[in-house]
């Protein structure tokens, strides 16, 4: 997985409420255990019409928002079905970080999984961002993880909370199998103790 410290990007707005994992990803998209790829098709029936052509008025369909990564978004963001592949397809799209006010506990569990950091701010600061985000003249954030700030163009801060594990896991790029392959060398001494007390297994 790759680690998290420090992201200075182009912040896109999207500012609606309840986007959920079938808008993020929808389920004909679903079919692979590939993480490549659905990056194509993140808000797939937002971005595109039926016969492929862009939506204009969307705004990663509009410059500078073709290239950001981070999302500044509505209230209860990623509610829905529990499907991993949400945070793949954002992350595929070169998603780093969503910040919003509130997040549905399993899509903010799998962001983690994945390299990528959920921001939960207070509704004033969420609407700040916002606004940042539709300066198109500026519409960069710093995320500093480490410091635990989200720095505005207008040199402000925005301090975030985050547990300390999730945060460690995010710096050192550590996912679920990373976090294992950190304990091999007690592993591989348990299989050797084991094979010598129990031979039979």
């Amino acid at each position: 997985m790759q680690k998290f410290d420090r992201l200075t990007g182009i912040a896109a707005p999207l500012n609606i409420l309840n986007i959920d994992t079938d808008m993020i990803i929808p389920k004909q998209f679903l079919k692979t255990i590939k993480r490549s790829g659905l990056g194509a098709n993140l808000f797939d029936e937002m971005r595109f019409t039926k016969d492929g052509s862009e939506i204009p008025d969307f705004v990663l369909n509009r410059d500078p928002y073709r290239g950001a990564e981070i999302i500044v978004a509505g209230d209860n963001f990623g509610c829905g079905s529990s499907r991993e592949h949400a945070p793949w397809a954002l992350l595929d799209c070169g998603i780093r970080c969503v910040i919003s006010t509130s997040f549905a506990d399993i899509f903010y569990n799998n962001c983690f999984k994945n390299g990528i950091l959920p921001i939960a701010v207070s509704a004033d600061e969420r609407d700040a961002l916002l606004a940042d985000a539709s300066d198109v003249e500026n519409p960069e954030l710093s995320i500093d993880l480490e410091a635990q700030v989200i720095r505005r163009p207008n040199g402000g801060e925005i301090s975030f909370e985050i547990d300390p594990f999730r945060k460690k896991c995010l710096l050192e790029g550590l996912d679920d199998i990373g976090l294992t392959m950190e304990k091999s060398s007690s592993i591989d001494s348990f299989e050797e103790s084991r094979g010598t007390q129990q031979p039979w297994l």
